[in-house]
């Protein structure tokens, strides 16, 4: 075989193994499974139609850049602030951290910097696609709950596999209510000037609820990714 010839036969081999190890990096990473936020903690993930969504709730007391997010525990302090903040359900760090996640309010939200590098906080129409995706919203919200948790055997069958928990929320008064019994998530989408788009769950009756808030409420955030 002439030189020229071999010469050509190695670079076709290696142009097929670039191509292998970039198809098989790209599937990798597309099959991630787990995410880590800045604060290290690990979130697992989920698969829905097109898209790929935490599988919890997130907990992170800092945004992407680093930057912490102000923990407000003062009752007094928490409503009346139209800055960020965040805050556990209670105040009780131990008790809800791992199983609830953390409660922003939506200025918080509107930093763009909440989730996790390659995710986002979920659109309105983030939102209608998974929901159209698990049959609409007379269907879907039984199977975005998670099947232990909810008050009075409100659980649902998880067939999403999103594993929607009832985290509570806190009033822009800084009470805290509905663990057990609701859950409500911010969406990046505002309203007005003072409210936010939600999605929210009760535990009966198995619908969504697709409400504006008041932005000093405290509520969950799941994130999605980009």
């Amino acid at each position: 075989m002439k030189k020229s010839s071999l010469i050509k036969v190695y670079l076709l081999a290696i142009s097929a193994l670039f191509v292998l190890l970039a198809t098989s990096c790209k599937k990798d990473s597309d099959d991630e499974t787990t995410v880590t936020d800045i604060d290290g903690n690990v979130y697992n993930t989920v698969a829905i139609g097109s898209q790929v969504w935490l599988k919890e709730n997130l907990k992170t007391t800092r945004f992407k850049d680093g930057a912490a997010i102000p923990n407000v525990t003062s009752d007094s302090e928490w409503g009346t602030i139209n800055t960020p903040g965040f805050c556990w359900y209670d105040n009780d760090q131990a008790a809800n951290k791992n199983k609830y996640g953390a409660l922003y309010n939506w200025y918080t939200v509107n930093t763009g910097k909440l989730c996790p590098e390659g995710w986002h906080v979920p659109t309105d129409s983030d939102w209608t696609e998974l929901i159209n995706e698990l049959g609409g919203e007379t269907v879907a919200a039984n199977k975005l709950k998670s099947t232990t948790g909810w008050y009075e055997n409100g659980n649902g069958t998880n067939e999403s596999g999103l594993t929607g928990v009832p985290a509570g929320y806190r009033y822009s008064n800084a009470a805290f209510w509905g663990v057990t019994k609701n859950t409500h998530w911010w969406t990046a989408n505002e309203a007005d000037g003072s409210n936010a788009n939600t999605v929210g769950l009760e535990y009966d009756p198995d619908e969504i609820y697709r409400d504006p808030d008041g932005k000093t409420l405290g509520f969950s955030i799941r994130c999605i990714k980009n």
